[in-house]
């Protein structure tokens, strides 16, 4: 029979894991999206669409799906599924990795400001800009909507549901974003502060770039921590050759 892996996905690392593992030997590959963006780009090999139902849920499926590996390639900031995987993985003794892309670091000329969450960032934003760039996506935009005497242009790549800031304008939008672009967009709406998520990667990185050309203060929400004890790769190829080793051992057999 062939390897089941489960690859927690919705990123483009996820995307490139389920390309090299359906190109294995021997190797089943699902790939299991959240279900949060209305028209996802689908990884190949075979697909589940919605939550688990928390860590028991996920413990159950892994058991009835016989899968041999779980491959966490989520969002850095999608933190639920990440410690449910880390709990139904641990149940049913199943190997676990999480696959996480390096994170951005400041570079000379930024002006970061590091937070913990889209509370502490609203807490920050009146005393830095009044024309805010948002781009920590449509979820938890309730933290920041009682900031009616700011203006924010919101970028995700679906609506947001409400409650919103209520001086707000949406650009619906999917990266990678180029730097040209973005310095026009702050140029044409007057951005004089960026919030962003430590999201890392290349695709929206460009934003940065653009924010230090123009001198405008950047906030950054810190990444929530992974699961303790649970290994951490820093790229699909890595996800692949640690597939492959634990493939070898007694775990897998």
């Amino acid at each position: 029979m062939p390897l089941h892996v489960l690859v927690l996905g919705g990123t483009t690392e996820a995307r490139r894991i389920a390309e090299s593992l359906v190109a294995m030997d021997r190797v089943r590959v699902t790939s299991s999206l959240a279900g949060r963006v209305a028209r996802p780009s689908l990884p190949p090999g075979e697909v589940r669409v919605g939550g688990f139902g928390g860590a028991g849920g996920m413990a159950d499926w892994l058991r009835e799906h016989r899968v041999a590996a779980v491959i966490d390639a989520t969002h850095p900031f999608a933190g639920t599924i990440s410690f449910n995987a880390a709990a139904a993985a641990a149940a049913v003794h199943v190997p676990l990795l999480a696959v996480r892309r390096p994170g951005w670091v400041p570079m000379a000329g930024d002006r970061w400001h590091l937070t913990d969450s889209l509370a502490g960032a609203a807490q920050l934003l009146p005393g830095l800009g009044r024309r805010v760039f948002l781009t920590t996506g449509r979820m938890g935009l309730a933290a920041f909507a009682e900031l009616d005497s700011l203006w924010f242009l919101m970028r995700s790549v679906d609506a947001p549901e409400a409650p919103c800031p209520p001086r707000t304008e949406l650009l619906l939008d999917r990266g990678p974003f180029s730097l040209e672009g973005e310095r026009e967009l702050i140029r044409r709406h007057r951005i004089d502060v960026l919030v962003t998520k430590d999201s890392g990667g290349d695709a929206t990185a460009p934003k940065l770039t653009a924010a230090r050309e123009a001198g405008i203060p950047v906030v950054v929400v810190r990444r929530p921590p992974v699961p303790g004890d649970v290994p951490v790769a820093g790229t699909p190829e890595e996800a692949v050759t640690w597939l492959r080793a634990v493939a070898a051992t007694d775990h897998l057999t």
